[in-house]
């Protein structure tokens, strides 16, 4: 396949996505990629920055069209920490680490956002609001609770196996709780 091939299948899955995610302005929306299984190696052997290139310009046009932030988890050689911008950080109170992502300590993509944001800096942990797994690289450690799977039509990107999720707030409290507001009616 080639890189327009996958650029069209990312413009997929965003456009069959972009209604599931509720992402609106100031949300997080967290990626994890591969770009060895994009382009149809195993995981951490093969990455490539042009593959990067391609899904990081995609999804930085979505962002900014939403007005929402993107995150971008490194690989498991930096426990799978987190690429954002400086300004996302101190907005939410994420506590930076001393780090910069390569491709062989960090993977391709999380170093390709490194190197495309402005002022990047990397965190240990994020709480992001919705996510997109390109390749199965576990993006759940960074979701809010409770993470809720959404269903898409195209399901892989290049040959990497692609999952999406949302969240939403727990519910608590039991049988006699009331979720919705317009149910709300307190007797005391």
């Amino acid at each position: 396949m080639s890189l327009e091939q996958w650029r069209k299948e990312l413009k997929t899955i965003i456009h069959e996505s972009s209604d599931s995610l509720q992402l609106q302005a100031g949300k997080i929306l967290v990626i994890g990629c591969s770009t060895s299984e994009v382009a149809g190696k195993h995981i951490g052997t093969s990455g490539t920055m042009e593959v990067a290139e391609v899904i990081f310009t995609e999804l930085k046009n979505y962002a900014d069209e939403r007005d929402f932030y993107l995150a971008f988890q490194c690989c498991e050689h930096l426990n799978r920490a987190i690429v954002v911008e400086k300004r996302i950080a101190l907005e939410k109170g994420l506590e930076e680490v001393s780090v910069i992502p390569a491709p062989n300590a960090g993977g391709s993509m999380a170093s390709y956002a490194y190197r495309q944001f402005e002022e990047p800096v990397v965190v240990e942990f994020i709480k992001a609001d919705a996510g997109i797994d390109i390749g199965d690289t576990f993006i759940g450690m960074h979701l809010k609770h409770v993470a809720v799977p959404i269903r898409i039509n195209q399901r892989k990107l290049g040959d990497a196996h692609v999952t999406l999720a949302t969240t939403r707030p727990k519910l608590i409290g039991g049988a006699r709780s009331i979720y919705e507001v317009g149910k709300l009616n307190i007797q005391c």
